[in-house]
């Protein structure tokens, strides 16, 4: 990291560690775009709680000149969850030749929820010689850590994961894509009813661009990816969550009342031409006073081994997963890259 320059495109939440983390392994922020007016014209160490670094936060209008002037090694784009929000992000740093790795969550592995969107970012890259990809805590948590137990367990039959996460800690944007504050009807309607369909008709949503994926779809296709495994058949399935009492969203800028969503669980079950079958949840919802976020993987074969770990940092953890993933990017081939295909998650301690 030490001596790398590096381009902040989204200037929210996430990036207040982003940034820190970047500077505190010795690289540079060189230049840092946002659409908030609140947040165009500061200073970036004003953002991050430190002194004045002398680089200011400049409207994304700019954002095309700044990347082509600065040339940074690479840009971190913490803005939106769905490939479609960050298509002009990640077009752009694609034209501008810039590496770009993004917290978007569907990035993580997009080819199996918009594959043409992938398809034109990553010939787009692969002309300007630059890689795009997606990272975050689900790159540990719900990747390298699972295929850690996989490589150590025999007759593998099933793969079953389950992780809880607070959606007031991530923005407007994540809250709105779980259902947080819809009433039941509007949840059905707007979240659910996208997976009450066929196969044959999800494929013509994914084929148009359309799709709105749960974070375990991406994350069923890394693991697949990652493991070698053939898909065979993928399937999901929407949950609203509930709680007994009101709860009040600062993300949101509302309260959100008993009977309203809080969120959602979103199941998907993943078969495999290798008879292994993955089925993964995600309960992303506006926690009430006792919830926490818990991550709980299963890999079942012989032995049987589950991996619990309770209150994770996620947002501490999604920052660092970006960071250390930044010479993984800038030494992998162009194109849209999956971390996938980028070799284990390290640390970037002493580089």
């Amino acid at each position: 990291m030490k001596g790398l320059r590096i381009f902040q495109y989204g200037c929210g939440k996430m990036s207040v560690c982003t940034m820190r983390y970047v500077i505190e392994n010795g690289g540079e922020i060189v230049g840092a775009v946002d659409i908030n007016p609140d947040v165009i014209g500061k200073d970036i160490g004003e953002i991050i709680g430190t002194e004045k670094v002398g680089v200011v936060v400049e409207s994304v209008d700019k954002a095309e000149e700044l990347l082509t002037e600065l040339k940074p090694d690479c840009a971190i784009v913490t803005t939106m969850s769905l490939l479609a929000d960050v298509e002009e992000a990640l077009m752009l740093c694609a034209k501008c030749g810039v590496n770009a790795i993004t917290t978007c969550e569907e990035a993580f592995f997009p080819m199996n929820s918009n594959p043409n969107l992938t398809e034109k970012i990553d010939k787009l890259a692969k002309e300007n010689n630059c890689t795009i990809t997606g990272s975050g805590y689900q790159d540990a948590f719900w990747g390298n850590l699972i295929t850690t137990l996989v490589g150590a367990t025999h007759n593998i039959t099933k793969i079953k994961g389950s992780s809880s996460y607070n959606v007031e800690d991530y923005g407007i944007a994540l809250a709105k894509a779980h259902g947080a504050g819809l009433t039941k009807e509007e949840f059905e309607d707007q979240v659910a009813s996208d997976d009450e369909i066929s196969d044959e008709e999800r494929r013509k949503v994914i084929e148009s661009g359309a799709y709105a994926p749960s974070y375990m779809w991406n994350v069923n296709g890394w693991l697949c990816d990652k493991l070698g495994l053939t898909v065979i058949s993928q399937s999901q399935k929407c949950v609203p969550q509930f709680n007994d009492y009101d709860i009040e969203s600062s993300t949101l800028g509302m309260t959100v009342k008993a009977g309203m969503a809080t969120g959602m669980s979103a199941v998907v079950t993943t078969e495999t031409k290798e008879g292994i079958t993955l089925e993964t949840e995600c309960i992303g919802k506006v926690y009430n006073k006792d919830e926490f976020d818990k991550n709980i993987w299963t890999v079942y074969g012989e032995p049987d081994t589950t991996l619990v770990i309770e209150k994770p940092r996620t947002v501490e953890l999604t920052c660092a997963t970006i960071v250390n993933r930044i010479p993984d990017v800038i030494a992998s081939s162009p194109g849209f890259i999956p971390t996938s295909r980028m070799g284990e998650l390290k640390s970037i301690i002493n580089n």
